[in-house]
């Protein structure tokens, strides 16, 4: 094609389009008239030769076209709008930005809370967001910028999201401090809970989609065994509110376990098998790795993640005499 046709406000049209599916807030988002972003549609259809949006409702809904220059056109945008960044120093005090993560509420309680005080203190024009994992597939929020980072376990993604490792994040098994069942057989908080016992009792379990199986259930199986997971709950906090008032174990992160029995009437004990621990990364969008502030605020996570100790627990729990 002719490139002399398509001028960068076209570009910037299309973009706005795709991410927003309506004329009107395509045009609300990048300060065009609604005749005007009209107008640029009408001129991309002539230029490319292809509808790129059919009408379906209230919504305008991508062609095959359209939906493969999603990704190449918002790349080409954002190594424009770099490449003409004035070239000053990095400032994080001068920073006006939401970041957006994604994770499990492992981390919008135990990371957020310390990490949030502290940029406040150095950046306070920063603010944040954080989505729950349920939200979507991590590569399609981070394609379409929905979200900064995501903090979750080892997963399949696009070959353009990058990643780094957090922490290593082992189970231990919490239950109620005067759960019934592990009273009668003697088992003390920090002792392993016997197989059989494990295997026997109620488990909750936090769980995304409503599965009922996880790690544990992996783990279990290997040995021809299984245990009986009898609620699942999207939220480790549920998990360990439903633990603390009922018959129920459950095989949580260390870090959080311990955390939440500084609230909770809970006792930590110790699995009666080896469950694989997942490596918990970051993951963002390869399109941000060179740019300063997204480069800054993953910086800023990893040393709060050092910082709360997350790094320190392995693999194994007799470890840590306190579970």
């Amino acid at each position: 094609m002719n490139l002399n046709a398509l001028d960068l406000n076209l570009v910037r049209v299309l973009d706005a389009l795709l991410r927003e599916k309506s004329v009107t807030r395509a045009g609300e988002q990048i300060g065009l008239s609604q005749p005007a972003v009209s107008a640029a549609l009408n001129r991309l259809r002539h230029t490319l030769n292809d509808q790129l949006f059919v009408r379906r409702g209230n919504d305008m809904v991508p062609t095959p076209r359209a939906e493969s220059l999603a990704e190449p056109v918002r790349a080409a945008l954002r190594e424009i709008e770099r490449a003409f960044q004035p070239a000053t120093d990095f400032d994080p005090a001068r920073l006006e930005r939401t970041f957006t993560f994604m994770g499990a509420d492992f981390f919008s309680m135990l990371l957020m809370p310390p990490f949030a005080a502290r940029i406040a203190t150095v950046a306070p024009g920063v603010s944040f967001r954080f989505l729950d994992s349920a939200i979507g597939d991590v590569s399609k929020l981070l394609q379409e910028d929905r979200i900064d980072l995501a903090l979750e376990r080892p997963l399949e993604v696009a070959e353009w999201v990058s990643s780094v490792a957090l922490f290593g994040s082992p189970f231990a098994v919490i239950a109620a401090k005067d759960n019934a069942a592990l009273g009668r057989a003697g088992i003390a908080e920090g002792e392993e809970v016997p197989i059989d016992l494990f295997c026997a009792l109620p488990h909750a379990l936090r769980s995304i989609d409503g599965s009922m199986s996880g790690f544990t259930d992996d783990a279990l199986g290997r040995t021809g065994r299984a245990r009986r997971v009898t609620l699942a709950l999207p939220h480790f906090q549920a998990v360990a509110l439903a633990v603390a008032s009922g018959p129920y174990l459950a095989a949580v992160p260390t870090q959080f376990a311990v955390q939440a029995a500084k609230s909770l009437p809970i006792g930590i004990y110790r699995a009666p098998i080896s469950i694989p621990s997942p490596a918990v990364r970051m993951y963002w969008h390869a399109r941000r790795d060179d740019e300063p502030p997204h480069r800054w605020i993953r910086e800023q996570i990893l040393d709060e993640v050092g910082k709360l100790g997350f790094k320190d627990w392995d693999d194994t729990a007799s470890a840590h005499p306190a579970i």
